[in-house]
């Protein structure tokens, strides 16, 4: 009799450790195929805005001409991080920041356009 209920209560002590352990790989799988982040910024009246954005490294940042001229999304370093072809009205250019770091931009079109985004 002692030793079946030794059994069940060591049967009981692993089955309550393994569904933590699997409910804890549950919560860690879930957090990390959570949404990746995204940000937007709208080229309008030949301004980005906002002007600066901080995002945390991971980010999509998507940039819209909602002007009625073209422009485009240049950064500043050498070699380019990034460049958008010539975006017409509503057009959209992307990109993924996948290093943390200062990251300016500007039109190439209207260089008195300018943007940054800090990278975290």
């Amino acid at each position: 009799m002692r030793r079946s209920v030794s059994i069940a209560v060591l049967t009981a002590t692993l089955l309550f450790g393994a569904g933590t352990i699997i409910t804890g790989t549950k919560n860690v799988l879930a957090s990390a195929q959570q949404k990746p982040e995204t940000a937007e910024v709208k080229i309008d009246n030949f301004s980005f805005g906002p002007a600066a954005l901080t995002v945390p490294v991971g980010t999509t940042v998507t940039w819209t001409n909602r002007d009625d001229i073209p422009h485009t999304v240049v950064s500043t370093d050498d070699p380019k991080a990034f460049k958008s072809k010539v975006l017409d009205t509503d057009e959209k250019f992307s990109f993924t920041f996948t290093k943390a770091g200062t990251y300016p931009y500007f039109c190439s079109i209207h260089p008195k356009m300018t943007g940054k985004v800090v990278v975290q």
